[in-house]
């Protein structure tokens, strides 16, 4: 990879991941009222995992998107949440009250939230990939 590529590949994985960090954190200020720097760093990663997606299989059928959306995140839900809450003792949230949860991390209603979330990911993400990188789908 020559050196221009690189660059604009950096530049397009940190546009990617600061678009997810400040939507991820903004969606958990409008819903609970407050947030962590964390999860700042959990959206972009997130995000950054669904433009990937989305980027190397774009003719991925909706549905399917949704649901390896959700289980993208869910799954680094639980990654942080062992990290940072059962490791570091940080507390920043606690699904240990919601039905069908596993060790307070995740649960399956907001594992549902995550897939429904999937889908304006999935229309935003694939006009930065068109529009700003000028990828083809």
């Amino acid at each position: 990879m020559n050196k221009l590529r690189y660059i604009e590949s950096t530049l397009e994985i940190g546009l990617i991941f600061l678009t997810g960090a400040v939507l991820y954190y903004s969606i958990e200020v409008l819903w609970r009222g407050y947030s962590h720097a964390a999860m700042a760093v959990l959206g972009g990663l997130c995000f950054l995992g669904l433009y990937l997606m989305g980027r190397f299989f774009p003719s991925m059928p909706l549905l399917i998107y949704c649901i390896l959306g959700g289980l993208i995140i869910s799954t680094l839900e639980l990654g942080t949440g062992e990290l940072l809450n059962n490791l570091l003792g940080l507390d920043i949230w606690d699904y240990s009250d919601m039905p069908l949860n596993f060790r307070g991390q995740i649960c399956l209603l907001f594992s549902f939230f995550w897939c429904l979330i999937s889908l304006p990911a999935n229309f935003l993400s694939k006009i930065m990939r068109t529009k700003i990188f000028g990828y083809e789908e």
